[in-house]
This record gives C-alpha cells, sequence and structure tokens, in this order.
C-alpha cells in the first residue's frame, strides 16, 4: 500500500484519541495523588466517558480512514455507547467497593479505561489485524483486573485460567486469520469479501479458515464448549469487573464477529450458519441447565451471560434484518439489566464472602425493600418477563429465528429461556418467601451506587415498554452490512 492511499483522517479515531489522552492523565495523576484520595480518579473517570458520549455520536458516519483499518460507521458508534455506558457503570459501582475491600489502587480505573479503549478500537476496525490488536488491548487489561485480589486464591485462579485460555484462544484466531490472508492476500475486510467470491465454498483452506475463526471468537463470547474460563473468572474478578467483563467484551466481541462475517464472508453464509447453529443451540441448553445448579449467585450469572450469548447468536445465523438489529438492541438491553444486577451484588458482597451465596439473600426483601425490587426488575429482565427489556428482546431474536425458518432453533431458544427463569426465580422467592438465617448486613448505598441503580432499572423497563426508537436506531446502523 502506498502512502498515499493511506487517507488519514484523524476525526474517524478521534473518541479513541480522547479516551487514550484520558488514560494517560489518570495514570499520571496516580503518581501524585495520596492512597486515601484515589477515589478522585474514580470520578475524572466518569466525568471523561461522560463527556466522550457526544463526541462519539458527533463522529458516527466519518468515511474509512488509515487505508480502510478503521471505520467510524453508525454500527461502530452504537457498540462505542455500550462500552462507555459499561465503563461509566463499573467504575461508578467500584469507587465504594474498592474501599469496602481495602484496595483502594489508583491503576484499577486507567486499567478499565485502556479496556474501553481496546473495546471501541475493536468495534471500529475494519482490518484484521486492526482488530486484533484492540483484542489483545481488552484482554491484557482484563487480565490484570482479574487479579486484582491478589490475595484471594480464587482471583488468581480465575486470572489464570483466563489468561491460558485466552492466549490459546488468541492463538487459534491468529491461525485463522493467517489462513484467511492466505487464500485472499489482505486482511482488509472489503478485499477478503471480494477476494472470497472468486473462491468456490468448498475450498478446504477457506473452510479451514472460517472454523479456525469461529472458534476463537467463541473463547471471546464463551460460546459452549469454550467457555471454560468464564465462571471461574467472573467468580475470582472484583464484582464490578465481572459486571464490565460480562457486558463490554461480550458486546465487543460481538461487534467484531458480526463485522467479519457480515463483510468478509457474507458469501458463505450457508457454511458457516450450520456452524453456528449447533453453537447457538448448545450454549443456550448448556448454559441454562449448568445455572441450575450454582449456589453463588455469581457463578449462576456467569452461566445465565453463557446462556444469553447463545440467544443473541441467533440473531447473526438467521442474517436478516429483524436478527441482526436485534442483535444490538439485545446487547443494549443487556448493559442494563446486567449492570444492574451486578450492581446489587456488588453492594451486598463484603470484605467478607457474605452477599455471594444465593442463600445470603434469604429474606433480603424484609430489610432493604428498593434494593430487593431493583434486583427483581433485572432478574426477571434476564428471565425475559414482560414488559421489560428482556423480553422484548429475546422475542425480537427468536421471531427473526421463526421468520428465516430456524424453527427448532426458535424452540430451543424458548425452552432455554423456561429453564432460566427456574434459577431467576429462585433468587426472587428467597428473597421475598424465605426468613433469614442470618441477616446480610449490606452496606448502605452510596449517591453513585444510587444512580446505577435507577438508570440501570429506568433502562430496563423503558426499553421494554417502548422498544421502537432503539429498534429504529439499530436498522440504520446496520443497513450497510444488509443485502
Amino acid at each position: 500500500m502506498s502512502p498515499g492511499s493511506l487517507n488519514i483522517n484523524f476525526s474517524a479515531i478521534l473518541p479513541e484519541i480522547i479516551l487514550t489522552a484520558l488514560a494517560l492523565v489518570v495514570l499520571g495523576l496516580d503518581f501524585f495523588l495520596p492512597k486515601q484520595r484515589k477515589p478522585i480518579l474514580g470520578y475524572l473517570s466518569i466525568l471523561g466517558l461522560v463527556l466522550l458520549l457526544p463526541v462519539v455520536v458527533l463522529s458516527a458516519g466519518t468515511k474509512a480512514s488509515f487505508g480502510g483499518m478503521v471505520i467510524a460507521d453508525h454500527f461502530a458508534a452504537f457498540f462505542k455507547v455500550i462500552f462507555i455506558l459499561a465503563g461509566i457503570f463499573a467504575i461508578m459501582i467500584s469507587i465504594d467497593y474498592l474501599k469496602r475491600i481495602n484496595n483502594d489502587c489508583g491503576e484499577y480505573y486507567y486499567i478499565i479505561l485502556f479496556a474501553t479503549l481496546g473495546m471501541m478500537v475493536m468495534a471500529s476496525a475494519n482490518d484484521l489485524l486492526n482488530f486484533y490488536v484492540g483484542l489483545e488491548l481488552m484482554a491484557l487489561a482484563f487480565y490484570v483486573l482479574v487479579a486484582l485480589r491478589i490475595h484471594e486464591t480464587r482471583s488468581a485462579e480465575g486470572a489464570l485460567k483466563y489468561f491460558v485460555l485466552g492466549a490459546l484462544s488468541s492463538g487459534i484466531l491468529l491461525y485463522g486469520i493467517s489462513f484467511t490472508y492466505g487464500f485472499s492476500g489482505t486482511t482488509n475486510l472489503l478485499e477478503i469479501s471480494r477476494q472470497a467470491g472468486s473462491i468456490s465454498s468448498r475450498d478446504s483452506l477457506l473452510i479451514l479458515a472460517l472454523a479456525l475463526v469461529t472458534v476463537g471468537f467463541s473463547f471471546k463470547v464463551a460460546l459452549f464448549p469454550f467457555h471454560i474460563w468464564a465462571p471461574d473468572a467472573y467468580e475470582g474478578a472484583p464484582t464490578p469487573v465481572t459486571a464490565l467483563l460480562s457486558v463490554g467484551s461480550k458486546a465487543a466481541a460481538f461487534a467484531v464477529f458480526m463485522r467479519v462475517f457480515m463483510v468478509a464472508f457474507p458469501a458463505f453464509q450457508p457454511q458457516w450458519s450450520k456452524l453456528l447453529w449447533i453453537l447457538s443451540a448448545a450454549t443456550m441448553i448448556f448454559g441454562s441447565v449448568v445455572a441450575i445448579a450454582q449456589k453463588n449467585i455469581v457463578r449462576m450469572l456467569a452461566y445465565s451471560s453463557i446462556a444469553h450469548a447463545g440467544v443473541i447468536l441467533i440473531g447473526l445465523l438467521v442474517y436478516n434484518q429483524s436478527g441482526i438489529s436485534g442483535i444490538l438492541y439485545y446487547l443494549l438491553v443487556y448493559t442494563f439489566m446486567n449492570m444492574g444486577a451486578f450492581a446489587v451484588v456488588t453492594l451486598c458482597v463484603s470484605s467478607g464472602k457474605s452477599g455471594e451465596m444465593i442463600s445470603d439473600y434469604r429474606g433480603f426483601a424484609s430489610h432493604r425493600p428498593v434494593v430487593a425490587f431493583a434486583l427483581t426488575v433485572f432478574l426477571l429482565s434476564l428471565a425475559g418477563v414482560p414488559p421489560t427489556g428482556g423480553f422484548a428482546a429475546k422475542f425480537i431474536i427468536l421471531a427473526a429465528a421463526i421468520d428465516a425458518h430456524y424453527y427448532w432453533l426458535a424452540a430451543i431458544g424458548v425452552l432455554a429461556s423456561g429453564i432460566a427463569l427456574f434459577f431467576y426465580a429462585k433468587v426472587i422467592f428467597i428473597m421475598y418467601m424465605k426468613e433469614p438465617e442470618k441477616r446480610m448486613e449490606a452496606p448502605s448505598a452510596g449517591l453513585a451506587f444510587r444512580i446505577v441503580l435507577t438508570i440501570s432499572a429506568l433502562g430496563t423497563i423503558v426499553l421494554g415498554v417502548y422498544p421502537s426508537p432503539f429498534l429504529e436506531i439499530g436498522v440504520y446502523a446496520i443497513k450497510p452490512f444488509m443485502p
């Protein structure tokens, strides 16, 4: 590629530039602030992320830049808004949490900012190598965050499993990228699509490339059977990190999953759809069934997250406008309901192990009725009960599957949702119908926590009652990808 063809346009990466500057400022201030004043870094990070939101929206629609490696389209902007919201919520619920566990370290905040930066790079990537850079930036930040509680064995164990399996999946993904480069001679997604159009769908190199790339993405999204790292990493990480990991990294992986398959390999949808059908069905059933046996609420939410990934995958599999836009809507709803659920768990988890077991929530509604009601709303939404956003999201995805004649897959989705209702309802039943054996002394909610809880609850309800404008935004964002 000649230097003149690079077409450098810094407006395409303006949000990333600002976020990088914010992370470096927080990093620099960390050297000068005493430990008791570290929360200032959290408030500064929140302010910076809030101000970044309009920049992301206004910069959407710029043309591809840097030789086509970066594209700041409305699709990328939609996902960047999700990443920023998840980052804001995670930091807001972290400030008091870090004080309670006596680990108020300044590096926590700028590592979250770098993780968010990696997600944003992934969403704007129009080249496999650029995507990989963003992926590794996000992954390396999460490896550190998961291991933050260095004195706890399960934190170290979860981080080690996440690191080893993450490195393995990255290697598999790189292998798939190398085979893709082998048959196309490029890593640009549009150029790959042009080259793939002239290649037989039975070409063994192409099939191998598709399989390896799918396996690599499956690790990042935590699809069965590539989910092994997720429950231990979720349990071992600080709870706010688990919230960000379950929402942000999943959304980022799906953003790339969708862009790669819809831009680079749309002509081979009959080939990759067969593999995605199996992965989706197995993931929904496995995640829902195994979650029933969990006694730790974080592990239950981890397997719940796995089951949700299987439902979201249906939208890509059916490959129609309703399904693809449904993925964007689903991930937006998932941001509010999952961050809200983890916010409640974060409030309840103290420096010991109180609040981590489902049995700890016995009679919780009797002394914390508002928090218990909010958790009930989030759990019902995760289960797909109307009129919450979770119901609307699942309905849109499953309706798209029926329209595309994937009747068996839709039936499995309904079955998995029915199974999931059991373990979500179990927590609600325990909170309202059981007397506490020992009262769980959850600390008082600070202002930041109340803001997160309120916004999450309102978002979960509003998205369920009035989904139309958000669906229209999703349809507009995916318009360039649809045939």
